[in-house]
């Protein structure tokens, strides 16, 4: 969504609100999107003494699979938003502000690019989750199975020692 922020740059104390849903672009790479909703993100776009900032939460529910035991979850998710908003850069270095060229922003791609990266790189049913047997399969969160753990043969040496 498009957000004329002239008037929030040209009055300090000013604010405009941020109250709207989106959905993700599709990512054009044959995956399943695992957002289940549109993202609700909610804030303000604020001027406080001069410095203008977004500060705001998206929000929505995924529903995908445990990294390690592959059981079906789903998870309500909140990403905040937060960050300093500039017309110019006097340094190039700076990566925490961000440039405005015109006072028309498109927040859906700052969104987009905080939500994935607060995403983590695992999703797991618990912390404590044990995954599945690589020989057959068994959910080892549900039950034990019974398959015989395979001897690392970098140790089989050792092992050999230990029995004489």
């Amino acid at each position: 969504m498009i957000f004329e922020l002239e008037p929030v740059f040209n009055n300090v104390g000013f604010s405009v609100k941020i109250d709207y849903e989106f959905i993700l672009p599709d990512a054009g790479d044959g995956g399943v999107c695992p957002f289940t909703c549109p993202f609700a993100v909610k804030g303000s776009f604020v001027n406080n003494a001069g410095v203008v900032s977004v500060e705001a939460t998206a929000s929505t529910d995924l529903s995908l699979q445990c990294d390690r035991c592959a059981v079906e979850l789903t998870r309500h998710i909140e990403v905040p938003v937060r960050h300093v908003l500039v017309t110019e850069l006097n340094d190039d270095t700076n990566d925490e502000l961000i440039l405005i060229e015109s006072f028309q922003f498109d927040l859906d791609k700052l969104v987009t690019d905080d939500i994935f990266l607060w995403l983590p790189s695992k999703f797991l049913c618990s912390n404590g989750c044990k995954g599945v047997c690589p020989q057959c399969g068994q959910n080892l969160n549900e039950s034990q199975c019974s398959c015989k753990k395979p001897v690392d043969p970098r140790l089989e040496a050792l092992k050999q020692l230990l029995d004489n």
